[in-house]
């Protein structure tokens, strides 16, 4: 089987993806694709992924997807097999082609949060390879369906891995979290950080 590179998915589906997704960032008044920065916020209560782009100074709402599958319940992922979504503030580290859920990108789980934490505590095993991605399954992932992660593959990979910046939450009301959430005495530092990284896309 051949394999295909980053270059041959946006030649294929480029045409069509901008299609689909230009009026979206016309109605923001933003062009296609952003000049600047861009945001991918994952809600997993609401099962939602936001995206945003930069302009100017501020950041304006493009489109909101719905998450097809995500595996576990609110609250940080804390090791391998855990099935748990990872909570956090990350960047998008690799974008692949020829992934078994059609097209997938690649976060920085575990971060430098997760991996100190990890380290205070011992912890040991933290799992990795956290990917948004297509089709509609996932175990730890945030599965977009193939629609959608066509448009955000080709999106990121226009615009570039370094421009883009991922924040998953637990819930859109990150003020209120219940307090059962709070499994580590670390976790309320963590809801403060994602809470306030969220502040700029209101």
């Amino acid at each position: 089987m051949n394999q295909l590179l980053i270059h041959d998915v946006v030649t294929r589906l480029g045409t069509e993806v901008q299609k689909r997704f230009s009026p979206w960032f016309a109605n923001a008044n933003v062009s296609y694709p952003p000049p600047q920065r861009l945001a991918l916020l994952g809600f997993k209560a609401e099962r939602q992924l936001e995206v945003w782009a930069e302009k100017g100074e501020k950041w304006v709402w493009i489109r909101t997807y719905p998450i097809l599958a995500a595996s576990g319940v609110a609250g940080p992922k804390l090791r391998e097999g855990d099935r748990q979504v990872p909570e956090g503030i990350y960047r998008l580290t690799f974008l692949n082609p020829n992934s078994r859920f059609h097209l997938s990108m690649q976060i920085d789980y575990p971060n430098v949060f997760e991996q100190q934490k990890a380290t205070e505590e011992g912890r040991t095993n933290l799992g990795g390879e956290i990917f948004i991605h297509g089709q509609a399954s996932s175990v730890g992932c945030l599965a977009m369906g193939d629609e959608a992660i066509e448009e955000l593959f080709v999106l990121v990979a226009t615009m570039g891995l370094e421009k883009v910046t991922v924040i998953v939450a637990p819930q859109k009301e990150m003020d209120q979290i219940a307090e059962s959430l709070f499994s580590r005495p670390w976790v309320p530092e963590l809801y403060v950080n994602i809470r306030e990284a969220l502040a700029n896309f209101e």
